[in-house]
């Protein structure tokens, strides 16, 4: 929009005077630039060519053709399973919206509809009892299911990007095949990193773990953590040695039967009241030596690079959350009469939700662009906070707008649009503060540019 705004303006704007032009000037100076440039290009490619054939390289071989389809195209089997969860969603999901966000419950039908519809396994293998799915495919279904409930789309999200994810890179081979099936079956997880002293400094963490012979007890709480009051699997995160400080820190499977994990205060939150949030205690938690995951001491590892993972996750749930607030609204203008006109036709009203849709555009494409990062193997960590980073501020901004377009009603709870805005806003909260995703994206400039 903004590229056709620019040729629209220039070949609209009126005529400035001829000027004399100097006489060795024959062409327009944007032709000369352009065959400067294409020449330029030439001889690069030139002694490209030349440099591989020198060194027996064909050159069929190394440079291709083939036109890169848009960060935002999807393959049938993506496009099925989007629309496949949209139907979920607004079948299954929505008629409960808002009897789950007034009770600051969970439904349990709705937590077993999501295992039986495959959710919750979705990069899971199928000898596992997995979807056997792609990460991109994780990202869609957060997405969608944001779009009518972000409550939901979290408990979905921290399942499949935080629990599943780290289950499957770091556990051992009787874990996977003891955990998996369960997750994707009918078992929540749960992460438990914060606590009470430790929220963005992460590794200052608390609680401890101590060896004893085989075992080792776990005593301190976790603070904050989603999915807490249902789920039957907990990655704990406790130091085994306090002096080497985050070089101690090891993660525990702990499971919901254990006598020392105890469900603490569940928060009563603005938003996304739906989704449960708990302090977890751990009093003389003991746990075996089987049970630690990963290698002793590479806890911080492990929370690292799930949570930079973990992160597009949550640009996922935000931009579907802005999606949602915006599908909502643009009905209901075109429908809504002021002055015998609806007022979408208002000039002003169509600037405001035509900016809307470009911030979501823009939200999608850093999201889209940071998960392909990931399935391809490439490094994605600053994409990834970029993406949080814009997504939850557009969220934000969307969801607010779609407010003030819709006037007085939009200020109630007969629509859903208000519960969008609580709702959007943990994204510049958890799983990484809005300081942080900058702080993490300066660091990726400055190391870009001192080397």
């Amino acid at each position: 929009p903004f590229l056709f705004f620019l040729l629209s303006f220039r070949s609209n704007r009126p005529t400035a005077p001829s000027l004399p032009q100097p006489s060795s000037i024959t062409k327009p100076p944007h032709t000369m630039l352009t065959r400067l440039a294409s020449r330029s290009a030439l001889r690069v490619l030139s002694n490209a060519t030349q440099s591989f054939r020198s060194h027996g390289v064909s050159v069929n071989e190394t440079i291709s053709t083939d036109k890169r389809p848009a960060v935002t195209s999807m393959s049938e089997q993506e496009q099925f399973l989007r629309e496949h969860t949209r139907r979920f969603a607004e079948t299954e999901i929505k008629p409960k919206v808002r009897e789950m966000d007034e009770k600051s419950s969970m439904d349990a039908n709705i937590i077993k509809a999501c295992f039986d519809q495959g959710l919750m396994g979705i990069e899971t293998a199928p000898e596992l009892q997995g979807a056997g799915l792609s990460f991109m495919s994780s990202i869609l279904v957060v997405e969608e299911l944001a779009r009518v409930d972000p409550a939901v789309s979290v408990m979905v999200d921290v399942q499949n990007t935080l629990i599943n994810t780290t289950i499957r890179k770091w556990a051992n081979k009787a874990q996977q095949e003891k955990w998996l099936p369960r997750l994707a079956t009918d078992t929540l997880g749960s992460f438990c990193l914060s606590e009470w002293g430790s929220g963005s400094d992460a590794f200052s963490l608390k609680t401890k773990a101590e060896a004893k012979g085989d075992q080792f007890v776990i005593n301190g709480s976790k603070a904050w953590i989603t999915n807490a009051n249902e789920a039957g699997l907990y990655i704990v995160m406790a130091n085994v040695a306090p002096e080497q400080g985050y070089k101690g820190i090891t993660a525990f499977l702990v499971e919901r039967s254990n006598p020392g994990l105890v469900i603490g205060k569940k928060e009563d939150k603005l938003g996304i009241r739906a989704s449960s949030t708990c302090e977890v205690i751990l009093k003389d938690c003991v746990v075996s030596k089987e049970d630690i995951l990963g290698q002793i001491g590479k806890g911080y590892k492990i929370a690292i690079e799930s949570l930079n993972e973990g992160r597009i996750g949550i640009a996922a749930q935000q931009l579907g959350l802005a999606q949602g607030a915006f599908d909502y609204t643009i009905p209901y203008l075109m429908q809504r009469k002021q002055f015998d006109s609806p007022i979408a036709k208002f000039q002003a009203v169509q600037h405001q939700f035509a900016r809307a849709s470009c911030e979501i555009a823009s939200a999608r494409v850093l999201t889209y662009n940071a998960a392909r990062l990931k399935e391809e193997g490439k490094s994605f960590v600053e994409e990834a906070a970029m993406a949080k980073l814009i997504a939850s501020e557009v969220a934000e901004k969307v969801s607010s707008a779609c407010i003030n377009l819709l006037g007085g009603v939009g200020f109630t709870k007969d629509v859903p649009v208000e519960k969008f805005f609580r709702d959007c806003k943990v994204g510049q909260i958890y799983e990484g503060t809005s300081n942080i995703q900058l702080q993490t994206i300066a660091k990726a400039i400055l190391r870009a540019y001192e080397n």
